[in-house]
């Protein structure tokens, strides 16, 4: 029996567990909404190495709130929908999307696709991926747009949807493309081809009986420092800032095989991390903005990898902003250091808040020093976006929801260097190993006893991880 064999066989006896006791508590279960919660899917990672390779010299970027996991995949977010612990029915659609374009030429692009909104839909053991898409074809550069396209086969391996819990787990889930989905991606690979696999989790909490009122949000102003004006007084604030996609990919890639941790009220919305409960003042007269920010961020991993930011300050005056961090590294450990300077031209309060929306930022002197040298003074960071309520009526906007049980540190996938891609041409086959592991999350007793049975039975099931085309 070869070492896949014996992980499927272990793997569908672990699902036989915990399907057993799964539908134990079918009886609790009830239709529920799906909110929160997020898809991680590379689509092809021989794809994308072909898009940013030599030969098609081109790029993806990032729609609707979309982030990157690793080096190769893509994490959708803020699930929709409905699922049945009765019948194991289950749909849930994500947001955000990834547009791919290459081979760029007088007219344009030849290569250029768009996915977006994945939904996946789970009935009678089987599942489906749908997505929205929009693409050139080769040859005849005719675009093509088409919404809910079955664009996948993903294979359970037998997992019992039914059951009583309040949220749905599946990993690595091997996906398989359409007939349909091989025409709606312009040709480059034929039905069948393996796809990469799909990995979601959602929240399907039990429905309450009486919803919760809203807390109403305490005023900061009995706060507000002695001799300031009561208008300059800040009620609420968020920083919301990704640091820089490449350095989140080389953080979870195989060189510094790390993670980040977030503390202190800090917030993962899957393509930036949220600093909250902003407080300070606005002048509005002068434009001049002072606020400080709750959470702190730790990244760790090999080759030295330590930094901390915490003790987020912006300032805004002139039209410019500057993000100050207190910084602990190998290279620099500081109070109050500049990391990021951004334009904040044309920053203006409508009704109570005052907003700006993803600015470019640039990397300060001390701010690469920060940063071990990794990039230079100058380098384009992630934008940044703030968030201030000047009135207590004033709300935030809302992050994009990953839902209650998300990991805060993804899985690592292939990478090099911070921007390094790999360049290879797709190939018609990627092979998937392995399967689903998870379904509907039981209570914790009930499932570390499932598991523990397993590993009795059968010794550690180790995951094999999906070999890219």
């Amino acid at each position: 029996m070869t070492a896949r064999s014996r992980a499927l066989g272990a793997a569908v006896v672990c699902v036989a567990v915990l399907g057993a006791l799964l539908t134990a508590t079918a009886a609790h279960a009830a239709s529920r909404t799906v909110r929160g919660g997020r898809l991680d899917w590379g689509i092809k990672s021989s794809f994308q190495s072909y898009v940013t390779g030599p030969i098609a010299k081109g790029s993806y970027s990032l729609t609707g709130g979309a982030a990157t996991v690793g080096a190769s995949q893509f994490r959708f977010h803020s699930a929709t929908g409905s699922y049945d612990g009765d019948t194991g029915a289950f749909t849930a659609a994500y947001s955000g999307g990834v547009r791919f374009v290459g081979h760029r030429g007088s007219g344009g692009y030849e290569l250029d696709l768009t996915i977006s909104r994945p939904v996946v839909r789970i009935a009678g053991g089987g599942g489906t991926l749908y997505v929205d898409i929009t693409s050139k074809a080769k040859g005849t550069g005719t675009v093509t747009t088409s919404t809910a396209v079955p664009f996948a086969t993903l294979s359970l391996g037998g997992v019992d949807m039914k059951g009583g819990g309040t949220a749905v787990r599946l990993d690595n889930l091997p996906a398989r493309l359409t007939s349909q989905g091989a025409r709606s991606f312009a040709g480059y690979y034929t039905a069948g081809t393996a796809l990469d696999p799909v990995s979601l989790e959602a929240d399907v909490p039990a429905a309450a009986g009486t919803p919760a009122a809203p807390t109403a949000k305490p005023s900061k102003s009995p706060a507000k420092k002695a001799g300031r004006a009561e208008a300059d007084a800040i009620e609420d604030g968020a920083f919301d800032w990704g640091v820089r996609r490449t350095f989140r990919e080389y953080v979870t890639g195989p060189v510094a095989d790390g993670r980040w941790a977030l503390t202190s009220g800090a917030q993962d919305g899957g393509a930036l991390f949220r600093f909250p409960a902003g407080e300070g003042t606005y002048d509005g007269k002068k434009r001049v903005l002072r606020a400080a920010f709750d959470g702190a961020l730790r990244f760790t991993g090999r080759q030295g990898l330590d930094l901390g930011l915490g003790g987020v300050r912006v300032t805004v005056e002139d039209g410019e902003g500057t993000l100050y961090a207190d910084v602990a590294s190998a290279d620099l450990t500081g109070k109050k250091v500049p990391l990021v300077t951004f334009s904040a031209k044309g920053m203006k309060p409508k009704d109570g808040l005052l907003r700006l929306t993803e600015a470019p930022s640039t990397l300060t002197a001390r701010g690469a020093k920060a940063f071990g040298g990794m990039y230079r003074a100058g380098t384009r960071m992630d934008p940044v976006t703030l968030s201030i309520a000047l009135t207590d009526e004033a709300r935030l906007p809302a992050l994009p929801d990953l839902g209650e049980s998300a990991s805060p540190s993804p899985a690592p996938r292939a990478s090099r260097t911070p921007d390094a891609k790999a360049a290879t041409a797709p190939r018609a086959e990627n092979t998937a190993s392995g399967g689903p592991v998870g379904g509907p999350v039981l209570p914790v007793a009930l499932a570390l006893g499932a598991l523990l049975t397993a590993a009795a039975a059968f010794g550690l099931v180790r995951r094999r991880r999906t070999r890219t085309g």
